[in-house]
């Protein structure tokens, strides 16, 4: 055998007892208290920067969802802006020209023969009446999902929650711009809805505004399903709304 070849050897050899005796020294590690200690730390450190990660990809996703947003809104205001464009270039020439009447005429001009016309002053329009406000839910920010307990967001993300309070909003407005509405000009179908509403009213939602499954499955495109009960749960906890049951019915009222 030549010596380079039993170099070799040695060396692959020690190489293996060095693997071996640092396999040994770390599993020796675990049985020292203080470094079981310190071993326990940074497991709980990793668990922390795990949160974090997940965390982090949650606001990703929510951002990515916004840039979507606002580059479909852009691309919205571009037609428009070419529309307006467009419009102002080809304006029709038919189209009667403005012209600025006389605000006073001579004397000599006028026709003494010719009885003068007054013109009777234009009656006084009565201003519009101011439309009531209606109460809408606002929506959850980062700091308060932050806040939201694992086991209860589940695999639910910021964008989600937000879309179901858009949707719950909905069917508050358009709830109670019925109820605002004068009765004389209902149709059938809004005068049943009116009357339901009016039903709906307990003493515990006097003056508060509140819907129920009815309205969601009416006004919304909603699934009352188990994932939107998880999602009430945090809409609860997060005080953007409360429940109020009686007569087999759960009011869900806006705070």
């Amino acid at each position: 055998m030549a010596s380079s070849d039993l170099e070799q050897l040695c060396s692959h050899v020690n190489e293996k007892i060095g693997n071996i005796k640092k396999t040994l020294s770390l599993r020796n590690c675990g049985q020292e208290p203080t470094l079981k200690a310190v071993l326990n730390k940074i497991g709980d450190e990793i668990i922390v920067v795990n949160e974090l990660l997940n965390k982090l990809e949650l606001e990703i996703q929510y951002q990515e969802q916004t840039n979507n947003s606002l580059k479909e809104l852009c691309e919205s205001l571009e037609e428009d802006y070419k529309d307006v464009e467009h419009l102002k270039e080809n304006i029709p020439s038919h189209l009667p020209q403005v012209t600025v009447a006389q605000s006073c005429v001579k004397g000599s001009d006028l026709d003494p023969e010719e009885p003068i016309k007054v013109e009777e002053p234009e009656p006084i329009k009565k201003p519009p009446k101011e439309q009531r406000s209606i109460k809408e839910m606002p929506f959850i920010t980062c700091d308060e999902f932050n806040g939201v307990p694992s086991y209860m967001k589940s695999r639910l993300t910021y964008g989600q929650i937000n879309d179901v309070i858009k949707e719950m909003n909905k069917a508050v407005i358009s709830k109670y711009k019925i109820l605002h509405q004068p009765k004389k000009s209902m149709n059938s179908v809004a005068r049943n809805l009116y009357h339901r509403f009016i039903d709906e009213e307990t003493k515990d939602t006097k003056g508060r505004y509140f819907i129920v499954e009815a309205d969601i499955k009416e006004f919304t495109n909603l699934k009352v399903d188990k994932k939107f009960h998880v999602l009430l749960n945090i809409l609860r906890h997060c005080r953007r709304l409360s429940e109020v049951r009686g007569g087999g019915l759960t009011r869900y009222v806006i705070t």
